[in-house]
């Protein structure tokens, strides 16, 4: 997830990614993303096993910034928010 200008990036894992995603846009979890205003989703993944997903996030999380740019590009190159039209807003 990101910001309105693509400056800050949030790297998370849930099980359930439109009410966590939900969640940040409206500034309901405290700390980093509410502070940064995280709020728009660019990229995701689904693993089928939680162990994978949490090996994954840290793996992303040890990345350079612009290692993380390339990954999201390579799927979504203008950086829309992939969550738009989930909500009736």
């Amino acid at each position: 997830m990101t910001n309105q200008h693509n400056t800050v990036l949030y790297t998370g894992i849930t099980s359930d990614l439109a009410g966590r995603v939900w969640q940040h846009k409206k500034g309901e979890i405290q700390g980093f993303t509410k502070r940064y205003n995280i709020n728009k989703l660019v990229y995701f993944e689904s693993h089928e096993d939680v162990n994978q997903a949490i090996i994954r996030e840290k793996q992303i999380k040890g990345w350079l910034r612009s290692r993380k740019i390339n990954l999201i590009e390579d799927d979504n190159k203008n950086w829309e928010d992939l969550s738009q039209g989930w909500y009736d807003e």
